[in-house]
């Protein structure tokens, strides 16, 4: 009977140990604004805008997000972290607002209104009009990391909400980086970046109905990256309507 009972508390002490020892999924945080700054190395006015997204990123409902240009390369310095993909998804914004302005440091807030991005009184009132505007019609946007995949969920369209469809996006990103510049306005300086967008990946649609998309974990772990998160955003470069951050893969 002794040993009976012995047994059986071992048996309980080394399930509890199992339990303890296995990683549980690793869960995200929704972010309620995304703010994403058009910058370049070859732009003296930017280090400034730099800084300020730096402290966003702070702030755990701001999915804060550097995503450098290349069209000032000619000016004598390339850009070492630029994209033409960056470039584009700045064009394809003010196309969409109607503007056509574009230029560096240039903050995107929400996928709907843009400021400049040294400029913090600007940015903070476009935070809250944005967030207001789009409350009523938000989706909520969840990820998670488990053994072998990221799993993100994606709820259905918001009750009376003026979006049906969308894009989700695959954001891999650094989370700093710093760049000794040698030539161009900002020649001399070194200059840190925050959540540096390496790669932006389409992973799915969205047609108003809750979805999952599953992905393998190795491979998207494989490339190197620190940072991963989530948009789903209206149009190629529409509104954003949800957004999670995977801190801890």
């Amino acid at each position: 009977m002794i040993k009976i009972r012995f047994l059986s508390i071992f048996l309980l002490f080394f399930a509890a140990a199992i339990i303890a020892l296995t990683p549980a999924p690793s869960q995200a945080r929704s972010a309620t604004t995304v703010i994403e700054l058009f910058t370049s190395q070859g732009c003296s006015s930017c280090p400034p805008a730099d800084e300020l997204l730096a402290e966003y990123a702070g702030h755990q409902e701001i999915l804060a997000l550097s995503m450098p240009v290349d069209y000032w390369d000619y000016l004598g310095w390339t850009d070492t972290l630029a994209s033409p993909a960056n470039s584009r998804r700045q064009r394809d914004y003010a196309s969409i607002r109607g503007d056509r302005m574009i230029y560096t440091p240039q903050v995107v807030i929400n996928g709907i209104a843009a400021a400049p991005g040294y400029d913090q009184k600007v940015i903070d009132d476009k935070v809250a009009i944005t967030k207001s505007s789009m409350e009523a019609h938000n989706v909520s946007v969840d990820m998670e990391s488990t053994d072998n995949n990221i799993i993100i969920n994606v709820a259905s369209a918001a009750a009376g909400g003026n979006y049906q469809s969308g894009t989700v996006w695959l954001l891999l990103f650094e989370n700093q980086i710093e760049v000794p510049v040698a030539r161009g306005e900002n020649a001399g300086h070194t200059i840190t970046y925050t959540n540096v967008v390496r790669e932006m990946t389409p992973v799915g649609t969205w047609n108003g109905d809750q979805a999952v998309f599953t992905l393998p974990k190795a491979e998207i772990m494989s490339r190197g990256h620190e940072g991963c998160a989530v948009l789903l955003q209206s149009g190629p470069a529409g509104p954003i309507i949800g957004a999670a951050i995977l801190d801890n893969w």
